[in-house]
């Protein structure tokens, strides 16, 4: 081989080799970022399961018709349609005729799966709850399945699953 070839061969596998590290630069580059993606999704998820579980399960007989309405805009549109009519008809009468009023916290929460638009988790939320018939209070701790989409950037609750 003469020193022309050589030069060429040398070059010619200069340039491959720096395709490659770019390459393997940018792959590298994109699974670090769709990681981080990854876990902020997990992470804003789980912030937007507990703070809406406590926005909705939490009311007082006092102002009930005021407090859960404000707690739907955390909520799909399909979901927040259901929970209005819940609250006019089920939630807001009942706790007005037994003085109940409600404290929920959510304890814990873990993401069962996610990716950049749908996210499951799974929580544990506990309710202290006081009425006319109980003043002492009783605690009802629950465990519920979360769905929630994401909407111009924002988690919103789609569903809840008691289990």
């Amino acid at each position: 081989m003469n020193l022309g070839t050589k030069r060429i061969v040398l070059a010619v596998t200069a340039v491959v080799l720096f395709v490659a590290a770019v390459a393997a630069s940018g792959f590298t580059g994109y699974r670090f970022w769709s990681d981080r993606q990854a876990e902020r999704a997990r992470a804003a998820s789980v912030t937007a399961t507990q703070r809406t579980l406590e926005a909705i399960f939490t009311y007082d007989y006092k102002s009930v018709d005021n407090e859960l309405p404000k707690a739907a805009n955390n909520l799909t549109s399909d979901f927040r349609h259901d929970y209005l009519i819940l609250i006019k008809n089920d939630i807001a009468p009942a706790a007005k005729q037994k003085d109940l009023t409600v404290r929920a916290t959510a304890e814990a929460a873990g993401v069962i799966s996610t990716d950049r638009s749908h996210a499951v988790v799974l929580a544990y939320l506990n309710q202290v709850l006081t009425s006319k018939d109980s003043p002492q209070g009783s605690v009802l701790s629950t465990r519920v399945r979360v769905s929630l989409d994401k909407d111009a950037g924002q988690w919103l609750v789609a569903k809840i699953d008691p289990i």
